[in-house]
């Protein structure tokens, strides 16, 4: 009966910090080149935000090797609202690179949900 009431009350505390919302996805995620020869990424979040203490906070664009191209920051939960797509200008890609990862976080378990790889349009 012990083990029962601690996995109760375990249950309970998880939550009430927001872990049960899990890690935010990226469903899908698109690039266009623009005419200076930065790109724009349109990206697709999924996570079950659950309010201040537990929503989606960014994305980010790495390369293959895992340098950070870009950073959109997510100023608010999105409870209402899932998926969301957010936008990002002005990206600088070496030209070299010829695919990125987008990797999306939340406040909580921070980087680990699925990631999307974008072949870069030559």
């Amino acid at each position: 009966m012990r083990s029962w009431v601690i996995a109760l009350v375990a249950a309970g505390i998880l939550a009430s910090t927001g872990a049960t919302a899990g890690e935010a996805d990226v469903v899908s995620a698109e690039a266009t080149r623009s005419p200076d020869g930065t790109w724009r990424f349109t990206v697709t979040v999924r996570h079950a935000d659950t309010g201040w203490d537990h929503y989606a906070d960014a994305w980010e664009v790495l390369a293959p090797d895992g340098t950070l191209l870009g950073r959109r920051v997510l100023l608010h939960p999105h409870e209402n609202e899932q998926p969301f797509t957010r936008s990002l200008s002005g990206v600088e890609i070496p030209e070299a690179v010829d695919r990125v990862t987008i990797r999306a976080r939340d406040s909580v378990h921070e980087y680990g949900g699925a990631t999307v790889e974008v072949v870069l349009p030559q």
